[in-house]
């Protein structure tokens, strides 16, 4: 394949641009910076743009630590969004599978792969999202059975699905859904009287959160990872 066809499928660019880049000196082949698009490369060639490998493989899948703070938009125009902590060409065409409200932490993931992505969030699938949560008030005795058998949240024409809920302490549970409707977690407690203070999510279908990722980090997903959303 030439390097500037090469280029225009990895970097999202026109022909033109490609040469732009070329000439900046920015692309490297196997370690030389070649600044001609007519120069063909293997498939097994390393590019490099600006230091970062370029590759033309199939579909990408991430998981992120997400901190507090940040928003899960491509844009926001108050707050910094959770795309400024990717380092990766073309991040702009990664989406979410599963978006977190900006003061909830925990597990994200996001991909290119629509289909994939579908699977965890389409309540069809019922896939599961657990979150550890914290009440302002200690958890009243009758709670995992509504939630067992499903609450109406205001502004809702149907009950939530069955939840199941389990108690740590007076005031910390571990909550686990397969929706996500518009802050569920929060409505749901809203709906038997108590108030979440901090919202965690811990883990998404058979996938937890990678321990060694501090907040804010992030790292690819590992194949047997992807193919536990793949029946």
């Amino acid at each position: 394949m030439r390097l500037d066809k090469f280029l225009c499928e990895t970097l999202g660019v026109t022909r033109k641009q490609a040469a732009r880049v070329l000439k900046s000196e920015v692309i490297t082949v196997n370690g030389e910076v070649i600044k001609s698009g007519a120069v063909k490369i293997s498939d097994d060639a390393e590019v490099e743009f600006e230091g970062q490998r370029l590759m033309l493989s199939g579909p990408r899948y991430f998981m992120m630590h997400k901190p507090a703070g940040v928003v899960c938009s491509h844009e926001d125009a108050f707050n910094p969004t959770i795309f400024v902590l990717l380092e990766e060409v073309n991040a702009e065409k990664l989406h979410i599978a599963g978006r977190l409200d900006a003061d909830t932490t925990g597990l994200l993931l996001l991909t290119d792969d629509g289909q994939w992505s579908h699977r965890i969030t389409s309540p069809k699938h019922k896939c599961d999202k657990t979150y550890r949560v914290w009440l302002a008030d200690p958890l009243a005795d009758d709670v995992a059975a509504q939630f067992e058998q499903g609450v109406m949240l205001r502004g809702e024409k149907e009950e939530t699905l069955p939840a199941t809920l389990e108690k740590v302490d007076e005031c910390e549970v571990l909550l686990t859904i397969q929706e996500g409707k518009y802050h569920q977690v929060k409505r749901m407690f809203a709906a038997v009287g108590n108030r979440v203070e901090a919202l965690h999510r811990e883990s998404v279908g058979p996938l937890c959160l990678d321990e060694s990722l501090e907040p804010g980090e992030y790292r690819p997903l590992t194949a047997d990872e992807v193919a536990m959303f793949i029946k």
